[in-house]
């Protein structure tokens, strides 16, 4: 059985802090059938490095867990990132602006259920589906490209060589 890497392990927990951090300082629009979470801005990282998908994943479960949110947001909120999570990390190869979609479309369609089912919100669910992915396509699409564009230039200073040839075409799958 292989080791982990410590690196991989410390980047990883680095990132799940700051998923936290960011969806705690933004609470009041972080939850609810209107969202922005500035915190989602994270799943691009994928792109980078493996270790963020359990970054992003763990940083979700301990954002909700923190924000109050019911068990069912807490499990299912948190798989939805890790499903993005894993898909983004899949396309990377494939093209940067990709990485993004995955994380919209997996909140777009597992939250309004879980915006029904564990807050009681009476609205239509293609409707919470809109709204859910409006805050995505922002906070991902938006924020999230952004920093993909910031990191860029120092990638291998910050996430090192491993994952640093992740925009080279690649035939997909791998």
């Amino acid at each position: 059985m292989k080791r982990l890497d410590t690196g991989f392990l410390v980047q990883g927990a680095v990132i799940a802090a700051i998923y936290v951090a960011l969806t705690v300082l933004f609470a009041p629009i972080s939850f609810g059938p209107i969202q922005f979470r500035v915190s989602e801005a994270l799943c691009v990282l994928p792109y980078f490095t493996l270790a963020a998908v359990p970054g992003v994943s763990a940083g979700c479960l301990l954002g909700n867990i923190l924000g109050g949110a019911p068990l069912p947001d807490i499990l299912f909120g948190s798989l939805a990132t890790l499903l993005g999570a894993l898909l983004s990390y899949r396309l990377r190869s494939v093209s940067r602006w990709l990485v993004c979609v995955p994380p919209i479309l997996t909140n777009a369609l597992i939250i309004p259920l879980v915006l029904r089912y564990a807050y009681g919100v009476p609205d239509m669910l293609p409707y919470l589906a809109l709204t859910v992915g409006i805050g995505e396509l922002l906070a991902v699409a938006g924020l999230g490209n952004l920093l993909l564009l910031a990191l860029l230039p120092n990638r291998t200073q910050i996430f090192g060589k491993a994952d640093a040839s992740a925009d080279r075409p690649r035939v997909f799958p791998r």
